[in-house]
């Protein structure tokens, strides 16, 4: 079993950035892909980024590249999402979760561990 923690949420000004962690603890952190997600009010969640610890490959949604990084950082368990020139639009609870069988890296569906979700709210 894998716990995982985000942190590094917050408010900020549009245009600014943030930098969010997600701790993983309980398991063989290299053997899981590690995905980050977000929910707007009222929409779906929606995968963003993920990073397959095994070999560093990562993925991103078309609406976010070149706007987010994702890193890992596999001797402190931690994966980072860097999320820069933020917009309004970008306000969500940004949640990270960790599958071990992900073959469809933006489904929810494919993760087994979730974190309990860090709050992003960009002012315009």
């Amino acid at each position: 079993e894998v716990q995982l923690v985000e942190s590094g949420g917050g408010l900020v000004q549009a245009g600014g950035s943030l930098r969010l962690s997600c701790a993983a603890s309980g398991s063989t952190f290299d053997d899981y892909a590690i995905g980050w997600f977000r929910q707007a009010p009222g929409k779906e969640r929606e995968g963003v980024s993920c990073i397959r610890n095994v070999d560093n490959i990562t993925y991103y949604a078309d609406s976010v590249k070149g706007q987010f990084t994702i890193s890992s950082d596999n001797a402190k368990n931690t994966v980072y999402l860097q999320v820069n020139s933020l917009k309004p639009e970008d306000t969500a609870v940004f949640y990270c979760a960790a599958g071990n069988r992900v073959l469809i890296w933006h489904d929810p569906d494919e993760y087994d561990y979730w974190g309990q979700g860090t709050q992003v709210t960009v002012s315009s």
